[in-house]
């Protein structure tokens, strides 16, 4: 083991807001093997799919559907790794590739103290035999007991750099990318533990050339006895992605992954994340890295544990801590991080529907058939086009009410609060949005809370991470995280290049 104080000079002061260079090479290899996803519809001759987020209409060749098959190829040629290139980054297929061996990668890891985290991470890393001989970077964050991290490091071999005082995590992760000699870097915070084969399965996904990161998921540890916290976090963790893969684009179901463990392609990162951040330093890469034309992996199939707080007091600060980092990522990337983004047509439906009154319930009504006509006119080749128009645009609203809710009660909470104090309706439609969206989402996340627990941690959730927005909008005196953005098209249509 090495101990290695960095002085503050030779600490740049935010690399990470630089752009990133593109990708040298786009095109899939041969070998490369893609199915179409659990989610994606296709018309009875195969034709025409739907899928993806943002929902897309795509249409392909009859050639292209004789390479389909029954959903899966590998690619062959040039024509098939265009065909598959187009239906990854649309999130209709998704790869499938065997573990790799586990190589060519260094493991940085940023604490500051946290010894007995470090310790359980480091054994979890050496106990398994595709990591146990993987270099470690060990970035010392400006410790108040710098000895104790220096003793677990050596007793597990890693390489210890220190920094002088604390820089943040944006730091020290870039500390170790500066110090890694490696193809890859797999960054994992001190308190996670990787489940065995974690790495091999995110290695794989870098057979794509254009692929710059690749995360996994993260779950709960288990502990001993759970209390409602605890559960709670098992389900509605914001470290948590879910169960889904798919490529991590914004504005979409997957807009980012948090850094508590990602592995990254080196060259693609450039300098690392921007030291300027001391939250959202995450989204702001995986956004910074799309913008380059990089392409980015979520693989649940790779899982890491962690320890969540359960403290109700740290809780509720971490929350509003993640909060304040939105007003930062909306100046930043305009657009890029909006709380609601919904089509005007269906906001107006929303709005008439929220009347509570005949009149406007069948105005509402006769938007949405208008767009539905609208939809299946689009999609003519479809088994039943009147019938996808019309449960197309039908979800639009439920989507658009559902995002209406969460504004209502988490980014624009203190609005909705000015409301209800001053009208009598408002008030009734705020509490029945609270309760409403609450219930929904326990049905919907299967939460083993009582639904009355798990909607009263629900709304302090949301509070505390809607306070953290306001908080951060204020103080770099923006409105720009609390804009929504319309969204022009229902759905986005592209034909696949013809094989």
């Amino acid at each position: 083991m090495t101990l290695e104080r960095l002085p503050e000079t030779s600490v740049a002061s935010a690399p990470g807001s630089s752009r990133l260079a593109a990708p040298a090479h786009v095109t899939l290899p041969d070998g490369f093997t893609v199915e179409l996803a659990a989610g994606t519809h296709r018309s009875r001759d195969g034709r025409l799919m739907v899928g993806g987020s943002p929902l897309r209409l795509v249409r392909v060749t009859a050639a292209a559907v004789r390479r389909l098959g029954d959903g899966r190829f590998t690619v062959t040629d040039p024509a098939g790794a265009a065909l598959a290139r187009r239906l990854l980054d649309a999130g209709l297929a998704h790869p499938r590739l065997a573990p790799v061996p586990v190589g060519d990668t260094t493991v940085v890891i940023p604490v500051r103290d946290r010894a007995d985290q470090l310790d359980r991470l480091l054994s979890a890393l050496r106990a398994d035999p595709e990591t146990s001989n993987l270099p470690v970077l060990v970035v010392d964050d400006g410790s108040d007991d710098p000895a104790a991290l220096s003793a677990v490091a050596g007793r597990h071999g890693a390489r210890l750099l220190a920094h002088l005082t604390n820089r943040g995590p944006a730091a020290a992760r870039n500390t170790g990318l500066r110090h890694a000699r490696t193809r890859y870097v797999a960054y994992l915070d001190s308190d996670v533990v990787p489940e065995p084969g974690w790495l091999a399965a995110l290695l794989a996904q870098f057979a794509d050339p254009a692929l710059a990161l690749a995360a996994p998921r993260v779950t709960a540890l288990p502990v001993s006895a759970p209390g409602l916290l605890d559960r709670y976090e098992e389900i509605r963790s914001p470290l948590d992605m879910g169960a889904a893969e798919g490529p991590v684009v914004p504005v979409s179901a997957l807009s980012y992954v948090p850094s508590a463990t990602v592995v990254v392609r080196r060259e693609a990162v450039g300098p690392g994340f921007d030291e300027a951040m001391r939250v959202g330093e995450d989204v702001d890469l995986c956004m910074r890295l799309h913008e380059a034309g990089w392409r980015l992996r979520y693989v649940p199939s790779a899982r890491v544990g962690h320890r969540h707080r359960t403290d109700l007091r740290s809780w509720l600060a971490q929350r509003a801590g993640y909060g304040t980092g939105a007003a930062d990522l909306a100046l930043r990337h305009p657009g890029r991080v909006p709380p609601l983004y919904a089509a005007p047509w269906s906001l107006a439906a929303c709005a008439l529907l929220l009347r509570g009154r005949p009149a406007p319930a069948a105005l509402a009504a006769a938007l949405t058939a208008a767009t539905a006509v609208r939809v299946a006119r689009r999609m003519p080749d479809a088994d039943h086009p009147a019938r996808a128009g019309a449960l197309l645009s039908l979800a639009a609203v439920r989507g658009t009410a559902e995002q209406l809710l969460r504004c209502a009660t988490r980014h624009h909470w203190p609005l909705a609060v000015a409301a209800a104090v001053v009208d009598r309706r408002a008030r009734h439609v705020l509490v029945v949005a609270a309760v409403a969206e609450g219930l929904l989402d326990h049905h919907r996340s299967g939460s083993p809370l009582s639904p009355l627990a798990h909607t009263v941690l629900r709304r302090l959730d949301d509070l505390a991470y809607g306070w953290g927005v306001w908080q951060g909008a204020v103080r770099r005196r923006t409105t720009a995280p609390l804009k929504p953005r319309l969204a022009l098209r229902m759905v986005s249509r592209w034909t696949a290049a013809r094989p």
